[in-house]
């Protein structure tokens, strides 16, 4: 293998490696889950409130905690937006290294 070859291979491996953990999947998991028990509580809270003739404080709390889980979802959804650009940029970056390797040429395996 050439110096070049050699170092196409080597970025080529750092590329994998740091591709092979994929966070924006697990800020879109949290965006997800706390979406969903963002609203559950908040309907907990509107029926409280619907409810009672005094304005209860456990309903104050859970409207509280709700809006705080809704802040915390869009948090993790902006933050899953911006590294899935950069994961989807290095994958590019991955495909074409592996087009200048002719690691995906067929032809380049057959015997000469």
């Amino acid at each position: 293998m050439s110096a070049d070859t050699q170092e196409l291979r080597t970025q080529l491996d750092q590329l994998q490696e740091s591709l092979s953990v994929r966070q924006s999947t697990t800020h879109f998991a949290h965006s997800g889950i706390s979406t969903i028990a963002a609203l559950l509580i908040g309907g907990a809270s509107g029926k409280l409130f619907y409810d009672s003739l005094r304005t209860p404080f456990l309903a104050w709390g859970a409207a509280l905690l709700s809006l705080g889980l809704l802040v915390y979802a869009l948090r993790n959804y902006v933050a899953g937006r911006k590294v899935l650009v950069e994961e989807l940029k290095g994958y590019e970056t991955m495909l074409e290294l592996r087009r200048q390797l002719r690691l995906d040429d067929p032809s380049a395996l057959l015997p000469r």
